[in-house]
């Protein structure tokens, strides 16, 4: 098996718009208890405005160690890198068990890919968004279309007592 140093990306990054951030974080009903993961995280735009807005804790998972490197820099220079911690590793291989809060922005066969861990992992009253993209036959709880600054879909599911 590769390390992660050598591991590529599924998908390319794509940053989420500011106000797509925002209506995300709104969506979750994010406050200062929440600790907050991005599954592919980027620059670590989702995280930071977390972090920074909410007064919360956050971790970015990306596999890209440029994207990591750059989130570290963003942190650092906002002044909250005691509160987000952003780690490369691949996505399938990551534990948040701690996580109250999901984000995700990947594609579909990813999300099916992911969403066992999400079942197993989480625990009741988590909640995960999703930027465009479902999660099959697991119905989201709610769904939010946007078009202020790009047209977009977020996919909000609460993880209840029973299975995903």
């Amino acid at each position: 098996m590769p390390s992660v140093l050598s591991c590529k990306p599924d998908i390319g990054f794509l940053p989420t718009p500011a106000d797509i951030v925002d209506a995300s974080l709104d969506l979750a009903q994010v406050t200062a208890s929440d600790v907050i993961y991005d599954l592919g995280c980027g620059d670590g735009r989702v995280v930071l405005t977390a972090v920074q807005r909410f007064g919360c804790c956050g971790v970015g998972i990306d596999i890209d160690p440029e994207r990591v490197q750059q989130a570290r820099h963003i942190a650092s220079e906002m002044g909250v890198g005691d509160r987000a911690q952003f780690i490369q590793q691949n996505l399938f291989q990551t534990q948040f068990t701690e996580a109250t809060v999901v984000f995700l922005y990947l594609l579909p066969h990813l999300n099916l890919r992911l969403r066992p861990a999400l079942s197993n992992q989480l625990r009741p009253g988590s909640r995960v968004i999703s930027r465009d993209f479902d999660m099959g036959d697991w119905q989201a709880d709610r769904v939010l279309y946007l078009s202020a600054s790009e047209e977009s879909m977020l996919y909000y599911w609460e993880i209840g007592a029973t299975v995903c």
